[in-house]
């Protein structure tokens, strides 16, 4: 069946950035392959949200952490639009632990999820953009990616790798009319408050950020909803840092 709309697959699709980015893309004009790892229902609610804008969408579930997960998830979206042309990397694992308390599985988990992953969706999701002559990569880093953070040393390694994923990638797909670029976002209130999130560490983030708040998800799927256009289609192997105007 031919599909008249480009297609975009967002991983951590199911709240936050994600959910923002799946909203965006929707209003924008693509159909949507949502991924989630586990809140199937939150992924589905996300779903019947961009069908009101008139995308058809589909939930594909699976660990991206997985490889063989990667080329499942890939391989039913394009199963059922045709072809991937757009791919954002959202999904990411932050925990915090101090370096020499970590297990090698605990990193390795990290590492497979938070960089492993945009790997092998962007090996199962290329094929299809060079075919057509277009694509859009966005990564997603974060201040782990510029600063490190202590007791994430994992999470700043696969962002800094992530980092220099997009700018190997550009360079070599950018001849195909495909774009990879990176958004690195800020502190950014979630869709809802954290169990865990006190209002001190809230303060703290805040106070490093010029404009004096939070970032909103909206504000970093506005970032990519012109990496993903044709307008933004002369954007490549950039790191787009959406934070307020906190020190980089």
């Amino acid at each position: 069946m031919a599909h008249a709309r480009k297609a975009a697959l967002i991983t951590g699709a199911g709240r936050n950035i994600g959910r923002a980015c799946v909203l965006g893309l929707a209003e924008d004009g693509f159909n949507i392959v949502l991924n989630g790892s586990s809140d199937r229902a939150a992924c589905e609610s996300v779903a019947k949200e961009a069908e009101k804008l008139g995308a058809e969408t589909l939930v594909v579930m699976g660990d991206v952490g997985k490889a063989e997960d990667c080329q499942r998830i890939a391989g039913e979206a394009i199963k059922r639009f045709g072809a991937v042309d757009a791919l954002l990397n959202n999904a990411a694992l932050r925990p915090n632990k101090p370096f020499l308390e970590m297990t090698e599985a605990e990193w390795r988990r990290v590492i497979s999820v938070d960089l492993d992953a945009a790997v092998w969706l962007a090996r199962a999701c290329l094929p299809g953009m060079v075919q057509k002559g277009w694509g859009r990569i966005v990564n997603f880093a974060g201040m782990n990616a510029i600063h490190g953070h202590a007791g994430r040393t994992p999470v700043s390694v696969a962002k800094h790798g992530v980092w220099g994923l997009t700018k190997a990638l550009a360079m070599e797909f950018g001849p195909k009319n495909i774009t990879v670029n990176t958004i690195s976002p800020g502190p950014i209130a979630p869709d809802t408050e954290e169990k865990n999130a006190s209002a001190q560490a809230r303060a703290q983030s805040i106070s490093r950020v010029p404009l004096g708040r939070m970032g909103k998800p909206a504000e970093v799927a506005a970032a990519a909803r012109l990496l993903v256009s044709e307008a933004g289609g002369y954007i490549n192997g950039q790191m787009i840092q959406v934070n307020g105007g906190g020190a980089t």
